[in-house]
């Protein structure tokens, strides 16, 4: 099952309680840890979180850089923890533009954990859906040049593979703080995926949340774009280009 969490609302839980808006973003990363833990309790092989997106760079640089500054030491000091518990972690999205101190941590976290079986937990840092389908497409393009001759089914398959980056389709998409957007996060990978919102701030989210959006899940009927008499019997389609 791979569920993916956009973690909002970390700044306006800081507003109103009267703190700098980086207060938020570090009690934020509490509810990872919290979340982290109860995810293959409840059958979760794959979990992706949005971090930072490729927009959040418009936001005031202190903000930029206390969120930076964050992830460094959640990387240092939860690595351990993480690899002692099985989990496998991978960081996706741009790196060109990450902070050298940044990018050492991600590197050393990816490498201690790469052997962990229990949880696959991606991180996603300034990430864009959109911009990962445009890159991709334009290596198939290139493909196609040089091999005129390519299937529908064989470039669909390399799409799929490319923007995948190791990832299973997303089952459950969640998202905290009220919104009830996709704000440009695992476009290709949630084609089907249920969409569970919820008004509770990202800091006060915790493993009983969890354990009610993954209920929720399990009591919804998935078709696929079949009907109801199949849907016991339909499995999700490759995410390829056809409708």
């Amino acid at each position: 099952m791979h569920v993916a969490i956009i973690m909002d609302g970390n700044g306006r839980w800081a507003t109103r309680r009267g703190l700098p808006r980086v207060a938020g973003h570090r009690a934020g990363v509490g509810t990872v840890r919290r979340v982290v833990e109860r995810a293959s309790d409840l059958g979760i092989g794959q979990m992706t979180l949005y971090a930072f997106s490729s927009d959040n760079w418009n936001r005031p640089a202190q903000e930029v850089e206390s969120i930076f500054r964050l992830m460094r030491a959640y990387l240092r000091l939860e690595t351990e923890r993480l690899r002692q518990r099985g989990v496998r972690l991978q960081i996706i999205g741009r790196r060109d533009r990450l902070p050298k101190l940044l990018l050492r941590e991600i590197e050393r976290a990816e490498f201690l954990t790469a052997d962990g079986e229990c949880l696959h937990l991606r991180i996603a840092v300034d990430y864009s859906s959109r911009e990962a389908i445009t890159r991709t497409i334009s290596t198939v393009s290139q493909r196609l040049l040089q091999e005129p001759q390519s299937s529908v089914d064989s470039l669909q398959n390399f799409l799929n593979s490319a923007l995948s980056s190791e990832s299973e389709d997303v089952d459950l998409l969640i998202r905290t703080g009220g919104e009830k957007r996709l704000s440009d996060f695992l476009l290709w990978e949630s084609a089907y995926a249920e969409l569970f919102f919820t008004d509770r701030m990202w800091p006060d989210f915790d493993a009983a949340d969890l354990d009610a959006a993954v209920a929720d899940f399990k009591r919804r009927e998935r078709r696929f774009g079949g009907s109801t008499t199949n849907a016991a019997h339909s499995i999700a389609p490759s995410a390829g280009l056809s409708p």
